[in-house]
């Protein structure tokens, strides 16, 4: 079985942090956990290295602040392919995407697919608990990027996804400019663009119970302006696919 490594990113997530670390150990299936705290007020980072005594494969990388959901995937994704991970996730903490969807998004690319997404969108909008204005956002969101940049993905904002190891060799970490919300439509973004075999898998997304949500008008902001220029930027650069 090739390596798979469950990235979680958190600030002040003690009321979740160790349920979903422990949902995650519980599967069938093998996965490797990295917590990549941005110095947590609330201990979060306290209670994964106490979790850690009893899980071997639960890693903690804490930095210095708050520094953007982008910049803490993307130390994550450095420390993947340093270690060696075929499969490479992105998941929350707040139990929004569903651990046992890990399995679909890495059977997806165990049978050919490059990435394979969590899809609120690919069969009805599948979502629990979000305000409508909310559900409205997020929805519009995904069509205007589709508009903007022709990619073909019904939920090019979603947040729960696989990597397969060569995507992210492909595109390198440091290429990635934005830190924020955009972060995921741009990974999404080049991906495409160097024509990687892309899959959204359906999955039930459920809004957090417990915990601050981190998300804001402004955060949305990013990504309306951040789309453009990712395309205009685009028109200038020649995307070589990977062997």
């Amino acid at each position: 079985m090739e390596k798979s490594l469950v990235i979680i990113p958190t600030f002040d997530e003690k009321e979740n942090i160790e349920g979903i670390i422990r949902a995650v150990f519980e599967l069938k299936a093998e996965f490797d956990v990295l917590v990549v705290d941005d110095n947590s007020p609330d201990g979060t980072a306290s209670i994964v290295k106490t979790l850690q005594k009893e899980f071997d494969k639960l890693h903690l990388m804490e930095r210095e602040g708050k520094a953007g959901l982008g910049t803490a995937y993307i130390a994550g994704f450095h420390f993947a392919l340093d270690h060696g991970y075929e499969y490479i996730f992105e998941m929350d903490a707040d139990f929004s995407h569903n651990p046992q969807d890990l399995v679909r998004l890495r059977t997806a690319c165990e049978n050919g697919a490059d990435l394979s997404i969590g899809s609120r969108y690919i069969s009805g909008v599948n979502v629990v608990n979000w305000p409508m204005d909310r559900v409205l956002m997020s929805y519009c969101a995904s069509i205007y990027v589709q508009f903007i940049t022709g990619i073909p993905i019904k939920d090019t904002t979603a947040g729960f996804k696989c990597y397969t190891r060569k995507v992210l060799e492909t595109i390198g970490p440091n290429n990635v400019h934005f830190v924020g919300y955009a972060f995921q439509i741009e990974m999404k973004f080049l991906a495409w663009k160097y024509g990687f075999n892309i899959t959204e898998v359906p999955i039930i997304f459920t809004d957090r119970t417990k915990g601050q949500s981190k998300m804001s008008r402004g955060i949305f902001k990013e990504a309306v302006f951040g789309v453009i220029q990712m395309k205009v930027k685009s028109l200038f650069k020649k995307y070589i696919p990977a062997q």
